[in-house]
C-alpha cells in the first residue's frame, strides 16, 4: 500500500510525520494523496485465527485528489467543505484493481498472501476453526478461501454485491451454517444504491469517481443467503 499522506511515524511520540506537500489548502487541488479518505481499511471487520496466528483483512487500494473549499452551513443539510475525487491505486500499475483481501502476520509484520479484487472489499471477514475464510465482493462473489494458503476453494455468484458481514452458527440439525446478506451499498456502493449520476466525479464524497463502473457489475439487492458446510 502506497502512503504519500505522511512520511512515517515519530517513534518517540507515536505521531505521524506530516507530509507538508499533501496538507489541504483552501482553493488548491492537492493531488495523489494515498491512501484516500476511507484509509487503507475502513470499518470492515477483520478476523483473527488463533490456529493460523494470522489476521484476515478486507481493504481497499485507493488514492485521491483533494480540494478544500468554503462551506456554507444550512441547518439540517449535509456539508463537507471539500471536493474529492478518488481513484484506483493498485499495487500493480495498470490493473485497475481497487480492493484486496490480505492474510497478515502481525509478528513478522508482513502479508502471507493476498487476493486482488476489482472493487474495494467492503464486507467483514469470517474465519472458522476448520481454517476456512469467508468474505464477499462488491461485484457479487461470496468466497471460501483456504486460511493458510489463500487458495479460493469455492465461490458463489449472487444477484447483488456484498457489503455485509458473514456469520456462522450451529443449526438445530447439528450442521454448521454460514450466512450473509447481499445488497450493495454503503459509501462505495452509493452509485448503485442511490442511483447516482456518474457524470459527477465528486458525488458520494468523491467515492463515485472510483466506482463509476460498479453499475456494470451489480444491481441493487437484499437477499439473505445461507450455506451449509459439509
Amino acid at each position: 500500500m502506497r502512503i504519500t499522506s505522511s512520511k512515517g511515524v515519530d517513534l518517540s511520540t507515536g505521531r505521524l510525520i506530516e507530509n507538508e506537500e499533501k496538507k489541504p489548502q483552501l482553493g488548491k487541488v492537492v493531488r495523489d494523496i494515498a491512501p484516500a479518505a476511507p484509509g487503507a481499511k475502513d470499518w470492515q471487520p477483520c478476523a483473527w485465527s488463533p490456529r493460523t496466528q494470522l489476521l484476515y483483512i478486507p481493504h481497499q487500494m485507493l488514492a485521491m485528489d483533494f480540494e478544500e473549499i468554503e462551506a456554507n452551513y444550512i441547518a439540517g443539510t449535509p456539508y463537507l467543505g471539500v471536493n474529492v475525487k478518488m481513484y484506483a491505486d493498485p499495487v500493480d500499475p495498470g490493473d485497475g484493481s481497487r480492493g484486496r483481501f490480505t492474510a497478515w502476520d502481525p509478528i513478522e509484520k508482513k502479508a502471507v498472501w493476498n487476493i486482488t479484487e476489482r472493487f474495494p472489499v467492503w464486507t467483514g471477514a469470517l474465519v472458522t476453526g476448520s481454517d476456512i475464510v469467508f468474505y464477499g465482493t462488491m461485484d457479487g462473489a461470496f468466497k471460501a478461501v483456504d486460511a493458510r494458503s489463500g487458495q479460493v476453494l469455492w465461490q458463489f455468484k449472487a444477484g447483488s454485491g456484498f457489503v455485509a458481514q458473514p456469520i456462522t452458527y450451529l443449526g438445530p440439525d447439528g450442521k454448521q451454517y454460514v450466512a450473509i446478506l447481499s445488497g450493495v451499498g454503503g459509501w462505495p456502493g452509493a452509485v448503485v444504491s442511490g442511483g447516482l449520476d456518474t457524470r459527477d466525479p465528486t458525488s458520494a464524497l468523491g467515492f463515485l469517481n472510483a466506482m463509476k463502473d460498479l453499475p456494470e457489475h451489480t444491481t441493487k439487492g437484499g437477499t439473505l443467503y445461507v450455506f451449509a458446510l459439509p
